[in-house]
């Protein structure tokens, strides 16, 4: 196809999903009204300019997304992969569930588990209805759902701006000598989105990923087993303490990971990456945007902490994060933002 007709296939796929996010959200916020009315003092609006600064930010993402596949960054049919057997089969449950999500956030239910969800053996900071969700990260429903809730929240640009690791990151593997199998690690891996982004970009690399939740790396293996690949290995373990040597790895990534930690953890988990990151190497930092990136959005990332229940996501809205990389012993770290997210990529000695 040539590349016109792609850029052009393109640009129209993501139009139709943050069609679709936008749709989903007017429908289910107009829902709420009459269920689960939202005290008025509560809600603001969104002021026209910072609504059409969004969709200006929207649009260069998209741009960039596309830039990056047509100069062979990534594989152009990365910007179609979408999981459409999962949003057939999950959308319907994302809807029937959204009740018990205004529920929860109309009582502050914080801590509201399932019956047969254990939380034992997780920091007391992990256990929590991050996003008012269902069981929060600790069961099989919540790992099937996630990624589409995502989706709907980022009107279909969460693997546009996951896919912003990928240039920093080949750059850093195209420049490694006698290195034929780079091994790089995925901290909170999550469901594996991030991880068959990789695979997919560096078919080379032995790919491992890290993460709490046995249910969400489930699902991760579940997407990882779909198409033909090497299999990364998937561990659960806490990132405080991450189950690797010193110095093992050529690369280091994570993505939406830091702004649900606490301030002191944050360190702990950037010390960890630091150790088992190889002198020589890079640790990529993708996460949320922070205040001082876009004045315009700091009332958005203020009321983002208790509209979504993101509890440690106010200290991180200001956090130095580049401070915290450099007295971790990272260098030359190099900061960029997109959309509504902002990435690190820091150097180790």
């Amino acid at each position: 196809m040539p590349d016109t007709l792609t850029k052009f296939a393109y640009q129209t796929f993501q139009q139709g999903k943050q069609a679709f996010g936008f749709t989903h959200k007017t429908l289910i916020n107009r829902l709420r009204e009459v269920v689960f009315p939202v005290d008025p003092e509560n809600t603001s609006e969104i002021p026209g300019p910072t609504l059409a600064l969004l969709k200006q930010r929207l649009d260069e993402l998209t741009e960039v997304d596309w830039q990056d596949a047509e100069a062979g960054v990534y594989p152009t049919s990365l910007l179609f992969d979408n999981p459409w057997d999962d949003f057939f089969k999950y959308y319907p449950m994302v809807v029937l569930d959204t009740p018990n999500v205004w529920e929860r956030s109309k009582n502050k239910q914080y801590q509201d588990f399932g019956k047969d969800v254990s939380t034992d053996g997780y920091p007391g900071y992990y256990v929590q209805n991050f996003h008012h969700q269902t069981d929060g990260y600790l069961s099989d429903m919540s790992a099937n759902l996630y990624d589409l809730q995502v989706e709907l929240l980022f009107n279909g640009s969460a693997d546009p701006m996951r896919r912003r690791i990928l240039a920093p990151l080949k750059g850093h593997i195209n420049s490694l000598v006698d290195v034929a199998t780079p091994k790089v690690l995925d901290v909170a891996c999550g469901t594996g989105r991030t991880l068959k982004m990789m695979r997919d970009t560096f078919p080379q690399a032995s790919l491992y990923g890290v993460d709490l939740s046995p249910m969400y790396l489930r699902k991760a293996n579940e997407l990882l087993s779909r198409d033909v690949g090497s299999l990364p290995q998937l561990i659960q373990a806490n990132a405080e303490k991450l189950p690797y040597l010193d110095n093992y790895f050529e690369a280091t990534v994570s993505v939406f990971l830091f702004h649900e930690l606490p301030a002191d953890i944050r360190q702990t988990v950037i010390n960890e990456c630091y150790r088992v990151t190889q002198p020589g190497g890079v640790f990529i930092i993708c996460d949320s945007i922070q205040k001082l990136d876009t004045p315009e959005f700091a009332p958005m990332m203020e009321s983002f902490s208790s509209v979504f229940h993101e509890p440690y996501y106010r200290h991180y809205s200001t956090d130095d994060m580049t401070a915290r990389l450099e007295s971790a012993g990272f260098h030359d770290v190099e900061v960029s933002n997109h959309f509504m997210s902002k990435y690190w990529v820091a150097k180790k000695g």
